[in-house]
Parts: structure tokens; C-alpha cells; sequence
């Protein structure tokens, strides 16, 4: 007979540490838990690690633990369904299936730091296990409006210039130096980094 990490619906994948991202969904000594923060750091010879916060999903409790990068682990399949957002409340965020209009409260823990780049209308993605909500997610390519930045100077440089910018959702990012205040920017929320300008 086939183990049940085989057999059952949700099955695993198991793959080194280095490609977990957040929203995440693995397991780890029995129990289910959800990627919130993961931070990689290089440690010269001595290797890679990465330090992870991770949400219990079953009790809530987060506990940060550090890990090889190429250290195996369990990544848990869930299904994944699509809603729109539509606001903040408290400790909550509200959420709308789009076809049948049915309203879903969720924390915002389920969304972990990327819950700063919710906007009206956003579809976001939720990751069900066992037929209940356990996590969720905003599009990786988010459009941001720069409400504070250095002035631009052109200086003489090789290499690029990055300068930090504060966005509309008042998270503070590095950018490139020709970018001014009031400028739309495309952010990457796996890790908060620029990608390009938005077209206008």
C-alpha cells in the first residue's frame, strides 16, 4: 500500500528549502503551517540559510525558525480560489466571490506583509486546505504611486543609482534615482522590489 502522502487528494511536493516563497503552504513535523516572512542570507563559505516566520494553521501561533537553503521540505497543494477585496475592518479583511457576490471575512494574517498592498477591487487569491480558507495572496506585479522621493540629480556613474521612495501604501522601497514623486511604480510583492515604471 502506497504511503498516504501518496494517496491523499492534497498531495505533497517535496523540494529544498531556497524555492519557498511566501503564502506558502508546507508541513513541517506534523503539523500544516503558512509561509508569512522569509528572509535568504548568505554566510560566505559557510553556506546559505534562510529565516522563515511561519502561522500554525490549525492554532494561529507564528514561530520564526532558520533553515538551510538546501534543506528539504514538504510544500502542500491546496486549491486555490479567486475573490475580489473589498476592505479593512479591525484585524479583518473582507473579500468577495465574484460570481455569487457571497462575502468572506479573513485575517489579515492570511496575507501576511503583502496585506499593505490591498487596493479596491484587487483580485486576490485564497489557498484552501481541507475545505477551509488557510492563507492568502495578492498579485505578484502591483502598481504603486510614489508620494515621496529625493530630488532627481544626474551625476556621472557607472553604475545604476537606487534611492528610497516612499508609495502609497507607505511602504519604503528602492528605486531608480530618475524616479520622482507622484510617478506610477510596478512593484514585485515577493520581495518589494521595483520593476519598471508604469505605462502611462
Amino acid at each position: 500500500m502506497l504511503p498516504w502522502i501518496f494517496v491523499h487528494p492534497l498531495f505533497y511536493d517535496i523540494f529544498p528549502f531556497i524555492f519557498v516563497r511566501l503564502g506558502n503552504i508546507i508541513q513541517r513535523k506534523g503539523r500544516i503551517f503558512q509561509v508569512l516572512k522569509a528572509q535568504h542570507t548568505q554566510h560566505g563559505r559557510g553556506g546559505a540559510t534562510i529565516q522563515v516566520e511561519l502561522r500554525d494553521v490549525d492554532t494561529g501561533n507564528k514561530v520564526t525558525e532558520r533553515f538551510r537553503t538546501d534543506e528539504a521540505i514538504e510544500k502542500v497543494f491546496v486549491e486555490e480560489k479567486s475573490f475580489t477585496f473589498l476592505y479593512q475592518e479591525g484585524d479583518s479583511v473582507m473579500i468577495m466571490e465574484p460570481n455569487t457576490y457571497e462575502q468572506l471575512e479573513l485575517p489579515k494574517d492570511f496575507f501576511g506583509k503583502n496585506v499593505a498592498y490591498l487596493k479596491d477591487n484587487m483580485t486576490v487569491t485564497v489557498q484552501y486546505f481541507d475545505g477551509k480558507p488557510m492563507s492568502a495572496s495578492v498579485p505578484q506585479r502591483v502598481t504603486c504611486k510614489v508620494v515621496e522621493a529625493p530630488p532627481y540629480s544626474k551625476g556621472m556613474t557607472a553604475t545604476p543609482q537606487y534611492k528610497r521612495v516612499m508609495v502609497d501604501n507607505g511602504l519604503t522601497i528602492l528605486a531608480p534615482s530618475h524616479i520622482t514623486t507622484g510617478d506610477e511604480i510596478i512593484i514585485n510583492t515577493t520581495d518589494d522590489s521595483y520593476i519598471t515604471r508604469a505605462k502611462e
